[in-house]
This record gives C-alpha cells, structure tokens and sequence, in this order.
C-alpha cells in the first residue's frame, strides 16, 4: 500500500495557484455556466449534509454490516 503521507514533490512545469485555474471568465462563471444558481445552491446544501443524515438514520446493525462490506472490499485482492 503507498504510504500516503508524504506529499508528492510539485511539478515544476505547471502554473500554481487558483490564478491559473480560473481562466478568463472567472472560478464561478465557468463552473456554473448554463446552471441554474438556486438548483446549485441547493445541490450543495444536500450534499454537506447527505453522509451524516444517512448515519443518523441507520440502525448500529446496519452501520455494522455497512462497515464489514466496506472492510471487506478495501482488503479484497484485485
């Protein structure tokens, strides 16, 4: 398993920064270009609270079958 602790050593060759990556029109503009913003607004809001929600209403048998599946996919051989 790579050791995902160390940070790997930038590329020198690339822009840095979010200057680079805002392009001409702006962060906002070209993520959400054709998007309506209210549907966007609330797509995020359900998305911050969507994993908490779902374990809020989970019974501790089902969290506990969801983590054995889930343990059980991380160490199965590829």
């Amino acid at each position: 398993m790579p050791d995902r602790s160390r940070k790997r050593p930038a590329d020198l060759g690339e822009p840095t920064g979010s200057a680079a990556n805002d392009g001409v029109d702006g962060p906002h503009l070209q993520v959400n270009a054709g998007k309506n913003p209210a549907a966007v607004a609330l797509g995020r809001l359900g998305g911050l609270k969507g994993g908490r929600a779902r374990a809020e209403r989970l019974s501790p048998e089902e969290r506990h079958e969801l983590a054995k599946r889930a343990a059980a996919a991380r160490w199965r051989e590829r």
